[in-house]
């Protein structure tokens, strides 16, 4: 029997395939050519210098990850792109993301105040 993760485990093992499925450029520009819309694998394959088998790989990757799903269509298999990831990541970014702004206003209360010296 296999122990059920908590929920902070799921999590951090979502944005851990989430990461690594983002880490290679061409999912990213499969990614950005869904947000488009659904595509076949064969659409997918036509800017790249790659075979569909290996678009279809990379396919397989970011479904894993729950970033695309596949449908049927007749004989066609469209991808279709699923944000719900992407949120997660960003709520994830959104702790540092409180830590940087905080920074940002305070350097550029001190620039003022330097300004202010000048």
């Amino acid at each position: 029997m296999v122990p059920e993760l908590s929920s902070s485990a799921r999590l951090d093992h979502q944005l851990s395939l989430t990461f690594g499925a983002l880490a290679d450029p061409t999912r990213r520009a499969i990614l950005k050519r869904l947000l488009l819309g659904d595509a076949s694998v064969g659409e997918l394959a036509q800017p790249f210098r790659m075979t569909s088998r290996a678009v279809s790989k990379h396919i397989a990757v970011l479904e894993a990850a729950g970033l695309v799903t596949r449908a049927r269509d007749a004989q066609r298999r469209p991808s279709r792109i699923r944000l719900e990831p992407l949120v997660r990541v960003d709520e994830w970014l959104q702790l540092y993301r409180q830590r940087w702004t905080g920074r940002f206003q305070r350097l550029g209360t001190r620039l003022r105040e330097q300004q202010g010296k000048d």
